[in-house]
């Protein structure tokens, strides 16, 4: 049996099962697209975890989970004969195809920016009104950031260069400091948001994932500040009866570990 063979088989199989389930498990019967949005959420939010753990037993795990969600959207619309687990994928292989010309047709690409503004044109034509419609309203703030500087440097819309983008970040810290000073909590705000946005996008330039970034340094706090939980626990100590002084030499501890 070909590896390509196996694959179809096990896809397969998950599908029986769902439909078992659907007919069979009173929590599957009474699922609706709606209930299982936040769980949908969830397991991708684990997926992202597992990957950025470089755990790939679960990444494996967490991606059959999302499957399983992803299989259990085309039950539910089949039921109503709005779609089913074929029209799903014969829409991606058809975006797919579109989306690439260079593959499926004549046009030539030089490099993956050229793809990228030639994926964000083709979306145009195919009747999105902004190259903005495809951003999510419900996604976080720093991914939806992210995901709009991208999309808006897809049709040329950028800097030039990561320092031109460095003297954006400098800029927005000076006017927040200006408003900080004046103490309008409103004003604030707004100009905190632009230094985020502006760090976002310098992120962008120096070919970094901010998202990925500031998980990576939440994921050390969280070591560091254990270590100093665990510190004070073999002194018997709370940590609100330690002064900072004493909490600082387990915290330099933790970041040498």
């Amino acid at each position: 049996m070909s590896d390509k063979t196996a694959q179809l088989k096990a896809f397969e199989r998950l599908l029986i099962i769902m439909d078992e389930l659907r007919e069979q498990c009173p929590w599957d019967k009474k699922q609706t697209m709606e209930t299982l949005r936040h769980l949908t959420i969830e397991e991708v939010y684990e997926l992202g975890d597992a990957i950025l753990d470089n755990d790939l037993d679960e990444v494996k795990k967490e991606l059959g989970d999302v499957l399983l969600h992803i299989v259990f959207y085309s039950k539910i619309g089949s039921e109503t004969n709005q779609f089913d687990i074929a029209d799903v994928c014969n829409s991606i292989c058809d975006k797919l195809i579109n989306r690439h010309p260079h593959i499926y047709s004549d046009v030539v690409v030089k490099d993956e920016e050229d793809v990228k503004r030639n994926w964000e044109a083709l979306k145009l034509k195919e009747g999105k009104d902004s190259v903005l419609e495809g951003v999510p309203k419900s996604l976080p703030a720093m991914v939806k950031a992210s995901r709009i500087q991208e999309k808006v440097a897809g049709v040329g819309f950028d800097w030039e260069a990561p320092e031109q983008v460095f003297a954006k970040v400098e800029e927005e810290l000076a006017e927040l400091k200006v408003e900080i000073v004046k103490g309008d909590q409103d004003t604030i705000e707004s100009e905190f948001g632009d230094v985020l946005f502006s760090m976002i996008n310098y992120a962008r330039f120096l070919k970094v994932n901010p998202e990925n970034a500031l998980e990576r340094t939440n994921k050390k706090f969280i070591k560091r500040f254990q270590y100093l939980e665990s510190k004070a626990k073999e002194l018997n100590k709370s940590l609100k009866d330690m002064s900072l002084a004493e909490m600082d030499v387990f915290w330099e501890e933790a970041k040498s570990l």
